[in-house]
């Protein structure tokens, strides 16, 4: 049966009326401008929950089902709870991932529109990114009075679909009219540093900041040049209005969400924007976010990245695990997840205790909810559990993909007890103005179990020019793997001895960041053979096929 419960309804829920709503369609709206000033009326302090996961699978873990199927059980024990979660990209929607709003009882409305084209926030950034890669382009037409250098232009085009043709390009061809000649490339919309930009900015003119800052290219004298010399940051801010207002949707049982941006947390700072998490903290007194892929990656970003910049602290970290996970980090076929396998869970379980070793390493404290599949069997459960017990660890067993908020009933109360005071201050990795080495050295070894890190001759020379520009006090955003600890992406489990190359590191000084590259990730994924676009039709005016 279709929900009962409106957009409005769940609007009601956090205190915001019709007029507090920019309506996008029958299920959707942009909060209106004004209600982001509001100030806190609910009695005590908002409590702000993580969910993050063991190192992502094939078999798929489940993270945004279970942020959603937790926010769900929190509305049913009578809480205010909000969910503030990211956009998805058409890139995996249409490739071979999936699309971003859960699944099954516990999921986001209207999955079709939020997953293709929602309320048009990616394209506005696409659109914003690609004007400053025309007038970069344009200025060099036109005389180059900047004497930027053509082959050390910094700024590719984006592209919110997996384009592998498009990773690298030759623009400027086909006779004077047509531009100069040089050699560039396109990336994923989801890696654009503009993306990063609208998800840290705190407002409209934190957000221009950003944007005047950014370096974009170099001169021939190697000198940088930022956006504003290219006079491009009214008119990219002014492409950006509207997608600085958070999106409000609901889940089925029509707990209120703010999904809002949607960097990828392998080659971007995977969290959602600080707006909209602000924006649920306000309005909710638990607002349920999370960050992408493991916690090695978007929950260290988390914390490193956007709880330093904005102030923000969780009152709880939640990890989702899966016994079919498990088993293929202990060494199980994917054919044969569905089996018994303690053995393979066995061997498995050190990819866990890792990441409940990641989470206490910020000086928190992780709760573990095993998202449970219909294949599971009580033995594999149970011995999950007594693990976690060994390890002091709260524990919760999850069947929201079935049950919605009642199979989260559990993992709720397990949250509410464990964060029902106030929360933690957390402990970074690095302070931001420690050596970029050392910052870097940090993550890989106590994230990843590195044993050290290892520069190519281009990375070095990269870092000396960001020590020579006074870029080296930025904190990092590592593009690694998600499918491993280590840079290497066949190696599950917990991988030991192994070092972290560092191949690049770019400077995105209007995120406020340096982009730290790793062995062989790519900002333009490709296609698999049999995408998932081929699947996707229109049938009597409703989507089908979308996963």
């Amino acid at each position: 049966m279709p929900p009962s419960h409106s957009l409005f309804d769940a609007g009601a829920r956090l205190g915001l009326s019709a007029a507090d709503l920019v309506p996008w369609g029958p299920d959707a709206a942009k909060l209106e401008r004004g209600v982001l000033t509001r100030a806190r009326t609910r009695q005590g302090a908002a409590r702000l929950v993580l969910v993050s996961a063991m190192t992502p699978t094939p078999a798929g873990e489940g993270k945004t089902t279970t942020s959603i199927g937790l926010a769900d059980a929190l509305t049913r024990l009578g809480e205010c709870a909000c969910l503030a979660l990211r956009e998805p990209s058409l890139g995996p929607c249409l490739g071979m991932k999936g699309g971003g709003t859960g699944g099954g009882a516990a999921q986001l409305i209207p999955a079709d529109r939020i997953n293709l084209h929602f309320t048009g926030d990616f394209h506005a950034v696409t659109s914003a990114h690609n004007l400053l890669a025309a007038l970069i382009d344009n200025h060099l037409h036109f005389g180059n009075p900047l004497s930027i250098d053509p082959r050390r232009v910094l700024w590719r085009r984006i592209l919110d679909l997996n384009d592998r043709a498009l990773r690298n390009i030759v623009v400027g061809l086909g006779g004077p009219t047509d531009g100069v000649p040089r050699e560039t490339g396109f990336d994923i919309t989801a890696a654009s540093e503009v993306m990063a930009m609208l998800c840290l900015a705190s407002d409209a003119e934190d957000l221009r900041l950003r944007l005047a800052r950014s370096v974009v290219a170099f001169t021939t004298s190697g000198e940088p040049v930022i956006t504003d010399r290219l006079g491009a940051t009214g008119a990219m801010l002014a492409l950006l209005r509207d997608a600085l207002q958070p999106n409000l949707v609901r889940t089925l049982e029509g707990t209120p969400a703010f999904v809002h941006g949607g960097p990828f947390a392998n080659i971007a700072h995977g969290c959602s924007s600080v707006i909209a998490t602000r924006a649920a903290l306000t309005l909710a007194d638990w607002a349920v976010t999370e960050a992408g892929f493991g916690f090695d990656l978007g929950a260290e970003k988390f914390f490193d990245i956007k709880c330093v910049s904005a102030g923000l602290e969780a009152a709880a970290v939640v990890l989702v695990a899966t016994l079919r996970a498990l088993k293929l980090h202990g060494g199980a076929l994917l054919k044969e997840l569905d089996q018994p396998n303690q053995a393979a869970l066995a061997l498995g379980l050190p990819n866990l205790e890792k990441h409940i070793e990641n989470i206490r390493a910020f000086g928190e404290s992780p709760v573990v909810a095993l998202n449970r599949f219909d294949s599971d069997r009580e033995p594999e459960i149970e011995l999950v559990r007594t693990r976690c017990q060994e390890l002091r660890v709260p524990f919760a067993v999850t069947d929201h993909f079935a049950k919605g908020g009642e199979g989260a009933l559990d993992l709720a109360r397990v949250v509410l007890a464990h964060a029902g005071g106030s929360s933690r201050p957390f402990r970074p990795l690095y302070h931001w103005a420690d050596p970029v080495p050392d910052k870097i050295r940090a993550v890989a070894r106590i994230m990843y179990g590195a044993r050290d890190i290892a520069f190519t001759t281009s990375a070095q020379r990269d870092l000396d020019q960001i020590e020579r520009l006074g870029y080296g006090q930025l904190p990092i955003c590592i593009a690694k793997t998600q499918n491993s600890l280590s840079d290497d992406p066949h190696r599950r489990g917990r991988p030991v001895d192994f070092d972290v190359t560092v191949r690049g590191i770019q400077i995105n000084a209007g995120a406020g960041f340096l982009v730290v590259l790793t062995g062989e990730i790519l900002r333009m994924p490709g296609l698999p053979r049999h995408p998932l676009a081929e699947r996707i039709d229109l049938q009597d005016g409703t989507i089908v096929g979308l996963r």
